[in-house]
C-alpha cells in the first residue's frame, strides 16, 4: 500500500514538473473567469479594485484571518472569506460602490 502511494506522488510531481498539473490548465468556467470578469470590470471603471475593498473592510475583522475572496460577475458581488478558529464568515460587498450587501456565517 505504501509503495502504490509513494509511486502515485512520484508521477503526480512528475506530471507537474512536465506542466501538466491543473496549475498549467485553469478552469475557464470557474474561479479564473470570475476573477478574469473583476479584473475587466475594474478596467472598466465599472467597479471598485478588489484591493480597494480588501483595504476597506479586512481592518474591520480584527482577529479574523482573511482568506480571499471570490467574484459573482451576474451581480457584481465580491464574497471575502474570513477564518477564526473553526468559525467562517462571509462578507458580501457591493463591487460598485464597497457597501456592505450581506454578511453569514
Amino acid at each position: 500500500m505504501k509503495m502504490l502511494g509513494r509511486s502515485l506522488l512520484c508521477a503526480c510531481a512528475f506530471a507537474l514538473a512536465a506542466g501538466g498539473g491543473a496549475a498549467a490548465q485553469p478552469n475557464r468556467g470557474g474561479q479564473d473567469s470570475n476573477q478574469e470578469a473583476a479584473r475587466q470590470r475594474q478596467q472598466a471603471g465599472r467597479n471598485l479594485p478588489v484591493r480597494e475593498i480588501e483595504r476597506r473592510i479586512v481592518p474591520t475583522m480584527p482577529g479574523w484571518d482573511y482568506l480571499g475572496f471570490d467574484f459573482d460577475p451576474q451581480t457584481d458581488i465580491y464574497r471575502l472569506k474570513f477564518l477564526r478558529k473553526k468559525e467562517m464568515i462571509w462578507i458580501d460587498i457591493d463591487g460598485r460602490t464597497g457597501r456592505i450587501v450581506r454578511r453569514t456565517g
